[in-house]
């Protein structure tokens, strides 16, 4: 089978989707698929340029003419399409459905390729808060079930049986076990630390975290210090303000790392003792999903915390569910959960089924 996988944006080293990209392409591959990819970079001198693979497409230029064709000049792409013939086209939501983008699906369909697409969040409304963002949003939520009538099936990580009126292909965020270590714990005496790992927007609920450790040391010396390892920069200023206004008076407990990746990625793993999942996706609208960041927590051999429903480890004696509202983070009760014995190795193992191979086979075999 060939696929041709088109995203709308770059890779990136720190970047957990890319990372995902990458992983799911290289499972279609390892489960005998032809895969080739295209997606959208910006070089150092400000080149805007289609690629397929490491070869440039197309290139658009510099300026503003340039970031206005990215969203309305496929015709390199069908051109592309038309030469190789993919089997099926698989596309990433950039949630850009309008007239343009419809045009080019139907055109798509018109050489015989078949169109799947992945929406990685489902409901993802949410996610625009801001009245700009809103503003974005609403060309998609016109045409995004007209979008949708050109694609043959979509991929989801949530329980959805039907999206926008189209059949879906259920599976969970995979993880790419030959590339994640299991962490070496390293002990910490009258210590716990805590990890938080992401490009940090609002449904994060790290403010929860901070609003909790706040309580936590607000007028008592606790025999246990509670420390929280951030990694990973706030998506904008709300985001930002939120951990800046957060730490205020407990700065010696929050350590903020920036965006790390590889062996520095892996350090703070081992010094870290639990992970922090999401903690405000009610804040979106999400109730159940399967998020990448739980399973990189648990393939590392990491005991977790969350607030969303997780089908694949809600009840695992290894998480700790916290109510998916905007109360503060019980600390005492993370200290109480830190005490429970957990091996990094029986942690892994429940990965195991979760690999992006076993994922995206399921993926290939609902095709025609």
């Amino acid at each position: 089978m060939k696929i041709l996988y088109l995203l709308f944006h770059g890779f990136y080293a720190s970047n957990g989707i890319s990372k995902k990209v990458i992983a799911q392409i290289e499972a279609l591959k390892n489960e005998g698929a032809e895969v080739n990819v295209c997606h959208y970079v910006v070089t150092s001198d400000a080149h805007r340029q289609w690629m397929v693979n490491s070869e440039i497409l197309e290139d658009l230029g510099t300026g503003f003419k340039a970031k206005m064709l990215k969203r309305i000049y496929f015709r390199p792409i069908l051109n592309y399409i038309k030469e190789t013939k993919p089997d099926y086209l698989y596309l990433r939501s950039f949630h850009n459905a309008n007239p343009i983008t419809i045009h080019f699906l139907n055109r798509v369909r018109k050489t015989g390729t078949k169109i799947l697409l992945e929406i990685p969040t489902y409901p993802y409304d949410g996610e625009y808060k801001t009245l700009w963002q809103k503003n974005m949003l609403l060309a998609d939520k016109l045409f995004r079930k007209s979008f949708c009538k050109r694609v043959e099936k979509i991929v989801t990580f949530s329980e959805d049986d039907t999206i926008f009126g189209r059949p879906t292909i259920k599976i969970s965020n995979g993880i790419d076990l030959s590339k994640v270590p299991v962490r070496k714990v390293v002990s910490h005496p009258g210590e716990l630390h805590l990890l938080g790992v992401a490009e940090i927007h609002f449904w994060h609920g790290f403010d929860r975290l901070l609003k909790g450790l706040c309580e936590y040391y607000r007028n008592s010396d606790p025999e246990t210090k509670v420390y929280f390892h951030i990694v990973g920069l706030p998506y904008g200023k709300e985001e930002e303000d939120a951990i800046t206004n957060g730490i205020h008076g407990i700065e010696k407990y929050v350590i903020r790392h920036g965006a790390l990746y590889g062996d520095a990625l892996t350090d703070v793993f081992d010094a870290c003792d639990i992970g922090i999942g999401s903690l405000g996706r009610h804040r979106s609208g999400v109730k159940t999903m399967k998020s990448l960041k739980n399973r990189e927590y648990a393939a590392r051999g990491m005991a977790f915390i969350y607030s969303e429903n997780d089908p694949d480890f809600d009840g695992e004696p290894f998480t700790m569910k916290v109510p998916a509202d905007e109360t503060p983070v019980n600390i005492r009760d993370v200290v109480e959960f830190s005490r429970k014995s957990f091996s990094p190795e029986e942690i892994r193992k429940k990965t195991e089924h979760l690999s992006w191979d076993a994922q995206m086979l399921k993926v290939l075999k609902s095709l025609d």
